[in-house]
C-alpha cells in the first residue's frame, strides 16, 4: 500500500495579541491509502489544527504535509481551492454547515457536480449511486429540515464524495447525535471506505467510534502520543475474536509520551529511572526523583 496522508515534524504556531500559541509540536502522522483511521485528543491538543492544516484550510508553519501527492505547503491559493474542490471531501460536526436548506437532499448532492461542470446525465447517474451506497432512497427528495441529524450527516457524506475524492475529512461527525443516529453515520463512513476505497481520516472525541476503526491515534500536546491498532481473528473453532493493541509513539529525536494511566500508576513524577535490558527498557519511579532533586 501506498501513503495517502503524509506529515513530518509538523509545526502550527498561532500569535494573538502578541501572545505565541504552539498548536502542533513537530507531528509526525503517517496513513495508507484506503485507510479508515480516527484520531482523538482533548480540546487543545492539536487534532482541529491538523484536520485544518490537513484540509487546506491552515498553512503549517514549518515541517511537510503531504495528502494524495500534493504538497501543502507549497500550493499557491488556486492549487488549494482546487484541492479542496477535487482531491478532498470535508464534512463539519455541525450538520446545518454541510447542506443547503433549500434543496432536496439530492440536489445538495448535485451542487458540487454542477460547479464542477459535469453534464447532467452523469450529475444524475452520480447522485443515484451515491443514493443507493449510503442508504438515502426514502429521503432522498425531501428537504433537510425534514430529516434527523443523523440523515443530514449521510447527506453531507454523499456531498463530500459528489466529485470522488481521494479522502474524506470528518470533524466530529457525531458530535452532535444520539448514539442511534452516530451508528448510522459511523456505518456509512464505514460503507464508503470499503466500497469506494476512499481514505477517511475521523477526528473525533467519541470514544465509542474510536474503538470501530482499525487504527485510532492519540494526540496529545500537538505530538503523537499513542496508536491502538485492531485486528479480527479467526480462532481454531471458526470464532471471531477481536484483539487490540496499544503503541506509544516515538518521535525521531527519541521523545515518547507515556499514557496517563501508566504514570498515574506508577506513581511517574519529575526524574524517572530508566534501565536497558536484552531486548527492551524499563521506567522505574524514583523515591527522590522529582525534578531539581539532587
Amino acid at each position: 500500500m501506498s501513503l495517502q496522508i503524509e506529515c513530518t515534524d509538523l509545526v502550527k504556531i498561532f500569535t494573538a495579541e502578541g501572545v505565541e500559541v504552539q498548536a502542533l509540536q513537530g507531528l509526525t502522522l503517517r496513513v495508507e491509502r484506503g485507510e479508515l483511521t480516527a484520531i482523538v485528543g482533548a480540546s487543545g491538543s492539536g487534532k482541529s489544527t491538523l484536520l485544518s492544516i490537513l484540509t487546506g484550510l491552515e498553512i503549517p508553519t514549518a515541517g511537510r504535509a503531504m495528502v494524495a501527492g500534493h504538497d501543502l505547503l507549497a500550493m499557491t491559493s488556486a492549487q488549494r481551492t482546487r484541492y479542496r474542490r477535487e482531491t478532498v471531501g470535508f464534512v463539519w460536526q455541525q450538520t446545518s454547515r454541510n447542506v443547503l436548506p433549500y434543496y432536496s437532499a439530492a440536489q445538495n448532492i448535485a451542487v458540487p457536480l454542477a460547479i464542477a461542470g459535469v453534464p447532467r446525465a452523469q450529475r444524475s447517474a452520480r447522485v443515484d449511486a451515491l443514493v443507493e451506497l449510503l442508504g438515502m432512497g426514502d429521503f432522498a427528495l425531501r428537504h433537510p429540515a425534514q430529516l434527523s441529524g443523523g440523515q443530514q450527516q449521510r447527506v453531507a457524506i454523499a456531498v463530500a464524495l459528489a466529485n470522488e475524492p481521494e479522502v474524506l475529512f470528518a470533524d466530529e461527525p457525531t458530535g452532535e447525535l444520539d448514539e442511534v443516529n452516530s451508528q448510522l453515520v459511523f456505518d456509512a463512513l464505514g460503507s464508503v471506505n470499503r466500497e469506494l476505497g476512499v481514505t477517511v481520516l475521523i477526528v473525533t472525541h467519541d470514544e465509542e467510534v474510536s474503538t470501530k476503526v482499525r487504527r485510532t491515534v492519540q494526540i496529545r500536546d500537538g505530538r503523537l502520543s499513542t496508536e491502538v491498532h485492531r485486528s479480527t481473528e479467526t480462532d481454531e473453532f471458526g470464532e471471531e475474536q477481536h484483539r487490540s493493541q496499544e503503541f506509544v509513539v516515538l518521535d525521531r529525536v527519541g521523545r515518547l509520551q507515556l499514557p496517563q494511566e501508566y504514570v498515574r500508576a506508577l506513581g511517574l513524577e519529575g526524574l524517572v529511572r530508566l534501565e536497558l535490558a536484552d531486548d527492551h527498557a524499563r521506567v522505574h519511579p524514583t523515591e527522590t526523583g522529582k525534578a531539581g532533586d539532587k
